[in-house]
Order: C-alpha cells, then structure tokens, then sequence
C-alpha cells in the first residue's frame, strides 16, 4: 500500500497535491461544533463485534493491510488519544511504522506522527511505557495526560485518606513530567463544589475544548470500548464527526470485550463508503445531528 486507500481520502479528504503523502496532517478537518477538534473515531472489530479479549486481552484484529491503513491515517490527525486502559493493558507505540520505509530518513523524520492523548483520571500511566520511552529516544511524539486532580472534600464527606491520595497522585504527576510528558488538568464533573465528582470519567466536552485551546485540530479515537461507548453517547451533543469500522473475519467469543453494552444514546448515521481493505472490510460513516 503506497499511500492512503480510497476510503480515507472519499471520507476525510487528501493533502494537497504539492505536500508529500503522510507528512501533515489534513488541513481542511472542521468539525461540526466549533469548540472542539475534528474527532474521528475508528476501531477494529470481529464479525461478533468485539474489541478485545476477555478482561481487556490485546488481540490482533487488523489483517495487515488493514493495519497500513490505520497507520496512514494517523498521519492525516494532529492527535491520537485512547484511554489508560488501552495504554495499560496494550502499551501502544501509536505510531506509523507499517508504512512504506521513506528512501531517506526515518519513519519519525519522514512522516507526520500525531501527538498521542491518553485520557488518564488517576496517572495510572507508567513513565516507562512505550510512548514514553520512544519520545525520549527520539523516536516519537511526547505524549499528553488528560487528568484530573483528586478534589479535596471537605465537611460530611470528607475521607481520612483524601490527603494521601492527593500525594499519591502528586507523586505519579512528577514522576510523568520528569519523563517528559505533558499533564492537562480538567475540571471533573460535580453537582456542588462540597461534593464528590459524581463519575471517575472525564467530561469529554472539556477535554476536547482544551485540547483545541493547545492548538490540537483533528483528532483521531483509537479505543478502547470505554472510550469508543463515551463518545458514541455523549449526551452534551455529537462529538464524533466520522466514524471508520474495520471488520475482521475472525470470531473472539463471548468472553470478549464489546462496545455496545451501555451504549444508550445511539447517534445518527450516514453511510459513505464501504471498501475491502486485504481481507478485512472497512465502512465509513458521518454522524448527523
């Protein structure tokens, strides 16, 4: 595959003809909201529709064209962001090394690598984790850590470990910015200041407004399943613009892990394209209001 399959370039559009292939992102991306960056949400499934195996497992879903293609358009998005389950469990590199070797150079030389975004609440993120350790090497793009701080409650529900977790998470917070990575605080979600956050999940809306703020245009959502429902269903409007499903001819079972359970607030679709990518089949989709 020398370059972008058809799917991508009918869906999200092509560089300009005077740019090089997969060294910029597109940037012609806007979203349909304007607070936030263009959000393409694109995952790998098995044709009983699972992500993942049982408690979380990586599988190699993608065949390998598949795979090029994932890694093509990586390089159409200024992020990549998953969330600290993936991290954890896959310890992702989450760049573009199964695309043709360039004839000078490196692959990070050559290509445009998006800015990997791990939504993170408590800093579970290891500092010598693969994104971690490439970006001090050289070899890849500092990563940035969506978190929030652990609020400090006072009165009625107040907790005698809350100092301590505080420290914890202090600790965890200079241990990643020492290795290099950038930590973006949030505000959690509440329903009185007095109060506790009423979810550990970040609120994506205020995720990707920051996120915007910082420069960050287009954004690619890898995963996993959390991730992928949150998006889907987000109840303060759409915040997917396209949706890119790659189908694997392979059956995980039912210890498998899904995206559909809890996925309540289903959105509207518009069907684009459906192409044969090697032996897996991708479909592309725009979400409508």
């Amino acid at each position: 595959m020398s370059g972008p399959p058809e799917i991508l370039t009918s869906i999200l559009g092509a560089l300009p003809a005077d740019v090089q292939l997969g060294t910029a992102p597109l940037p012609h991306l806007a979203p349909s909201d304007s607070t936030r960056p263009y959000v393409t949400l694109t995952f790998a499934q098995s044709i009983d529709a699972k992500i993942a195996g049982a408690g979380g497992r990586q599988l190699i879903i993608s065949g390998e064209e598949s795979m090029k293609m994932t890694h093509w358009m990586r390089t159409m998005h200024d992020g990549i962001l998953i969330g600290i389950g993936t991290a954890v469990n896959d310890n992702p590199q989450l760049n573009v090394r199964h695309l043709p070797f360039p004839a000078q150079n490196t692959h990070f030389q050559h290509y445009h690598h998006p800015r990997p975004l791990i939504l993170d609440p408590h800093l579970r993120l290891s500092p010598t984790c693969k994104l971690v350790i490439n970006a001090a090497k050289g070899a890849g793009v500092a990563p940035w850590v969506i978190s929030a701080r652990p609020p400090k409650i006072d009165g009625f529900f107040a907790s005698e470990d809350d100092g301590e977790r505080l420290q914890r998470w202090e600790t965890r917070r200079d241990a990643l910015q020492a290795a290099g990575v950038t930590v973006i605080l949030v505000e959690p979600e509440t329903i009185h200041p007095d109060l506790p956050p009423v979810t550990s999940n970040l609120p994506l809306p205020a995720v990707l407004r920051i996120l915007q703020e910082k420069g960050i245009r287009s954004i690619m959502v890898e995963g996993g399943a959390r991730i992928i429902r949150s998006f889907l269903s987000a109840t303060s409007g759409h915040l997917v613009d396209a949706l890119i499903v790659t189908t694997a001819p392979i059956l995980v079972g039912s210890e498998g892990v899904g995206y559909g359970e809890g996925l309540e607030q289903v959105p509207g679709l518009r069907y684009i394209t459906t192409e044969l990518v090697g032996r897996d089949t991708v479909v592309g989709l725009k979400l409508t209001s």
